[in-house]
């Protein structure tokens, strides 16, 4: 005997509902944009922390936040949205550069 057996044993008097839509959780689409993310390696100005920081990204500011948040729970690293630029605590360039390019963007290393 299956749930929804029980169901009209206990509530004799309702009409059940065959054609309910499903909820489906529908992932954003990301921007993808043609120039390349450009991703640079910075020490100065933060008392020697190093971070990560991607530029360049044509999207709207929603898509950006949506891209930092990806790769900031992938990596399992913190960061920020900052003046249309992602900051990523820690040097993750090529992992970074990685996940950009899995994803379909074109990434570019900047620096050494």
């Amino acid at each position: 005997m299956d749930l929804q057996d029980q169901l009209k044993k206990l509530f004799p008097d309702h009409q059940f509902q065959e054609d309910l839509p499903e909820l489906q959780a529908e992932e954003k689409k990301i921007f993808l944009q043609k120039e390349p993310i450009l991703c640079k390696y910075e020490k100065k100005g933060r008392n020697g922390k190093p971070v990560t920081i991607l530029e360049n990204y044509n999207g709207t500011n929603e898509d950006l936040k949506l891209l930092a948040k990806d790769i900031k729970s992938k990596l399992g690293v913190g960061g920020s949205v900052k003046e249309n630029s992602i900051v990523i605590q820690g040097n993750y360039r090529d992992k970074i550069m990685d996940i950009l390019k899995n994803k379909g963007f074109n990434a570019k290393r900047v620096g050494g």
